[in-house]
């Protein structure tokens, strides 16, 4: 009788200290996360109330720490998450690894459409441009929303374009070796196409559709010349060595009569920002805070590409041109909408601290609202048009290189190149 009333006494005493961790999470995170909450729908009470009464069927430090991701993920913030866990988070791979069926989607409208398919997808017919009917038997929609759903219970999105982003690829993954299925249709055609996951653990976009044909390749960064003769550089990262990266492309570009700078997909990082600037501007010249810096500075006209999965760093290289009127961009949605700084904060158990962002990067982006919880919308909404991808077109760059032989005029982009010996303010 003592020893299972010792026992009795240990679970309670654990289970108040679940609970007294969760209490101390929906009471701290809002005083310097609540700012966010009208612009990201978060509905704090109801939160609060859906994770008091969550936290009393807890019996264990890994259903604790499952719960808490789960309750940090209401946050609706990209880059939240526990960090420095003292207790093992659950692990339900079975030695299996989560991968994709080398399938990607994008929405145009609220239709679904293959974005790209490569390998075992590819070799079954699935194609770029293809609509998207079904998957596993369920609508299309229907089933990325619940895909949408279940990401964003387990994982923070800051917007839910970046959501959606995800569903269309992350959203379609699970353990290896488990099957898909896709209805699709090319005009009146419909074939279906069944898979097995098996591909390996990198199954997120990497940029464009269908980019120039013989790109070089310096770092994880990408450039050459589109079929028009314009300068086209890709994006994949932000490292530190950004400046001198570009130092090279442009370098190796010359003098060309306009530049696609091409961020689609571009994961973040960290470098001097008005280093990245002061690449596009003519030697000698200032334009707002910025100075030309680099041996080989491009000064002519530029078009800035983005999507969904444009984040963090990503976010601020690709919206300075916009915002400080260097550049026009284009892309089918805004970016992802997570650039913060971040705190942490220790629950009480010691078991985790929570990384979360407090306050926005680029608080004078979006008429001072700044990035996290919104994105960088572009100039002009470009969608992909399924035609141009069963052409095997890239629809942004397509319209990238239109409006670069159209020209930018001044009521679009404030900066014009054709300008000389002349200090820009």
């Amino acid at each position: 009788m003592l020893a299972t009333s010792g026992l009795s006494a240990a679970a309670d005493e654990k289970s108040d200290v679940y609970a007294k961790d969760v209490e101390f999470m929906l009471q701290e995170l809002p005083k310097k996360a609540g700012h966010f909450f009208e612009t990201k729908g978060v509905d704090w009470k109801s939160v609060s109330e859906e994770f008091t009464k969550a936290v009393k069927d807890v019996h264990s430090d890994e259903e604790h720490v499952k719960l808490c991701n789960r309750l940090v993920a209401r946050l609706k913030d990209g880059h939240a998450g526990l960090v420095d866990l003292k207790v093992k988070y659950p692990d339900e791979s079975q030695g299996r690894r989560f991968t994709g069926p080398r399938v990607h989607l994008v929405m145009v409208g609220d239709k679904a459409y293959v974005r790209t398919a490569f390998g075992p997808a590819a070799d079954q017919g699935a194609k770029a441009g293809m609509e998207v009917l079904e998957i596993d038997g369920k609508p299309a929609l229907k089933f990325l929303e619940a895909a949408k759903a279940k990401l964003s219970d387990e994982s923070g999105f800051s917007t839910a374009q970046m959501a959606m982003y995800s569903a269309c690829h992350a959203g379609l993954a699970d353990w290896e070796g488990t099957p898909i299925t896709f209805k699709l249709a090319e005009g009146a055609k419909k074939s279906e196409v069944k898979l097995v996951r098996q591909g390996g653990p990198n199954f997120v976009p990497i940029g464009p559709v269908f980019p120039p044909k013989d790109l070089k390749t310096v770092g994880r960064q990408s450039y050459g010349k589109t079929t028009g003769g314009m300068g086209y550089i890709h994006l994949r990262d932000v490292p530190g060595e950004l400046p001198e990266q570009l130092d090279q492309m442009l370098q190796d570009l010359g003098d060309v009569p306009g530049l696609i700078l091409d961020c689609r997909a571009n994961g973040g990082g960290g470098c001097d920002h008005d280093a990245v600037f002061g690449r596009f501007l003519p030697k000698g010249y200032a334009w707002r805070q910025y100075k030309s810096a680099g041996p080989s500075p491009y000064a002519g006209p530029m078009v800035v590409i983005v999507d969904a999965g444009v984040r963090s760093a990503g976010e601020t290289i690709a919206g300075q041109f916009k915002e400080d009127g260097r550049a026009w961009m284009i892309g089918d949605t805004p970016t992802a909408g997570m650039s913060a700084s971040k705190d942490r904060l220790e629950v009480p158990s010691g078991m985790f601290k929570v990384y979360y962002a407090v306050a926005s990067n680029k608080g004078r982006f979006n008429g001072g609202k700044g990035i996290e919880g919104i994105g960088v919308p572009p100039n002009e909404v470009t969608p992909y048009d399924p035609k141009d991808l069963l052409k095997g077109v890239d629809t942004q760059i397509r319209r990238a290189e239109e409006i670069l032989k159209a020209g930018l005029t001044k009521d679009k982009v404030a900066y014009q190149p054709k300008k000389k010996n002349l200090h820009f303010d």
